[in-house]
């Protein structure tokens, strides 16, 4: 029984380690990356390349006017369904406005998801240096200031002509947000296109994949977050996608798969590139991470959603409570009948713990009786105990085991309902109008504390000592401290959770009553019998 307590209470201090760890000590760094000079991203870009063959080619860094270039200097408007999309002079996305009243900044304003400061997405950077800084002097021209495609796509041909080389892009825009882009030289040059550094519209402080995503051409996923780009990496990609929280840039070919070279920044941010020869097609997207869109544009774009550690789990849960949504045409509701599902299916087995942890409750005064009589003997004492589990049918890890379940399911879930775009402006009842964010009056994480403090007292346990009394008592309330700022549609799974299991204790409890009445009047009668 103490390895099983000992359990216990390594699951519950793991898990308030991990929660208080992403609540207390978020990614430190600064959500904006600062300016970097000329002479400082070329030393950097240099030494990176030492580590690499010296035939393989690495985009040039453009000069400081460039890199502080104002986001007013416009050249092409693009206007479809999902965004107001404005190009500048070099031929990159300088802001992409949200159009849906769900994406808005903490002030209310329209979110734009291109922080101008940043590399910004179709950037074209030379291998040629002295293309490269004759490439960032002169400005495109392009064959309309206004392009709209809210309704049906659109074309917009931009145009740079250098002394030695003509470059064009070819941009198709359509409604639903994605692209499609054709770039072309009139001569054999390498060269490459950015999608740019990752969006910079989440400032949450809880621990999100940020960072580079790729799919490669035999689809493995690959993650380089924010700070662990340390070296120049490349692979042969189908999807490019820089991500944050919820929005992304990306490209993706499923057709042709394409170079793709990630080179840190100075702050170990990854910054990808695809590595061109001469042409290239490549279709594109710049927005919030829409399951469903993604999935109509292509089902193996849904990739591009990631859930972090949990993925394998994450993503068949998200699809499970798709369907529920669709069924029931909320988000709340959907996770309330997901959380049911889960119960549902775990029963069975809790059943079976929590049969066994009742019968440890009635046991443990004849455990205590043991340990006093073979204490100074712990081969006997194991010996005693082990027989006293046979004969009476418990399980000393029985207890633990639907625990053990319920950890990477919430943590599954935890991921899902921190990323997955849907839920944001989600409401649910009166007060819940976003479940991507805080509860605003902190009922949710209350009335979690009040279920988790009545569940722990219908619960049997047969702990003694003291200080693990202690860590269980104040558990309700320091997961209630933790659960305050998390997103309202992870605390309501959360508090779901606990009024189910409530509900299923006192189912057992019962059960249990009744059977332990029943063998006492067999027992009963057998004595009269005899």
């Amino acid at each position: 029984m103490d390895l099983n307590k000992r359990l216990m209470i390594a699951l519950a201090l793991s898990f308030l380690i991990l929660i208080g760890f992403t609540y207390l000590f978020p990614n430190s760094k600064k959500t904006l990356e600062s300016n970097q000079t000329a002479s400082a991203t070329k030393t950097n870009q240099l030494s990176v390349s030492k580590t690499i063959k010296a035939d393989t080619a690495t985009p040039s860094t453009p000069n400081k006017k460039v890199a502080t270039l104002s986001s007013n200097d416009l050249l092409t408007t693009v206007d479809t369904k999902k965004y107001l999309l404005k190009i500048d002079r070099f031929g990159r996305f300088a802001s992409a406005v949200l159009k849906d009243k769900k994406y808005r900044q903490d002030d209310g304003k329209p979110l734009d998801i291109i922080d101008p400061k940043n590399t910004r997405p179709l950037e074209v950077r030379f291998e040629d240096q002295t293309i490269n800084k004759e490439a960032f002097s002169v400005p495109y021209t392009t064959s309309a200031s206004k392009v709209d495609a809210k309704n049906s796509k659109a074309v917009v041909v931009l145009t740079q002509k250098l002394s030695t080389l003509t470059l064009t892009k070819t941009l198709t825009f359509y409604p639903d947000g994605h692209y499609t882009l054709n770039v072309k030289v009139t001569k054999p040059i390498k060269y490459f296109v950015t999608a740019g550094h990752r969006p910079e519209a989440d400032k949450s402080r809880y621990m999100i994949v940020r960072g580079t995503l790729i799919r490669d051409d035999k689809g493995v996923i690959h993650t380089i977050e924010d700070g662990d780009a340390k070296e120049i990496q490349k692979f042969k990609a189908t999807i490019l996608a820089s991500s944050d929280r919820y929005y992304t840039s990306l490209f993706y070919n499923f057709n042709n798969p394409f170079s793709v070279v990630v080179i840190p920044n100075a702050k170990k941010d990854p910054l990808p590139f695809v590595k061109v020869d001469g042409s290239i097609e490549l279709s594109g997207y710049v927005g919030a991470k829409e399951w469903k869109l993604f999935h109509k544009l292509d089902p193996r774009l849904t990739d591009a959603v990631e859930f972090g550690w949990f993925t394998f789990l994450s993503r068949p849960f998200f699809k499970v409570m798709l369907i529920i949504y669709n069924f029931v045409g909320n988000w709340g509701w959907a996770i309330v009948l997901f959380t049911l599902l889960v119960k549902l299916i775990l029963f069975p087995l809790s059943y079976k713990g929590m049969l066994s942890m009742q019968k440890l409750k009635d046991l443990a005064p004849k455990m205590k009786e043991i340990k006093e009589r073979y204490g100074k003997d712990p081969a006997k004492m194991n010996q005693q105990m082990m027989e006293l589990y046979r004969k009476h049918g418990a399980n000393p890890m029985g207890g633990c085991l639907p625990m053990l379940l319920q950890i990477p399911v919430f943590f599954a879930l935890y991921r899902v309902l921190l990323n997955a775009d849907e839920l944001q402006g989600a409401s649910w009842i009166l007060w819940i109008n976003d479940l991507s964010r805080q509860d605003p009056y902190f009922i949710l994480p209350i009335l979690m504390g009040v279920t988790m403090f009545i569940q722990q007292h219908i619960t049997p346990n047969t702990m003694t000592d003291p200080m693990q009394q202690k860590i269980f008592k104040w558990f309700p309330a320091l997961m209630t401290f933790f659960f305050l700022t998390f997103p309202s549609g992870l605390v309501l799974y959360w508090l779901t959770n606990n009024i189910l299991s409530i509900a299923q204790q006192m189912f057992i409890n019962s059960a249990y009553e009744k059977h332990k009445l029943k063998m006492k009047e067999e027992k009963a009668k057998e004595g009269v019998d005899k």
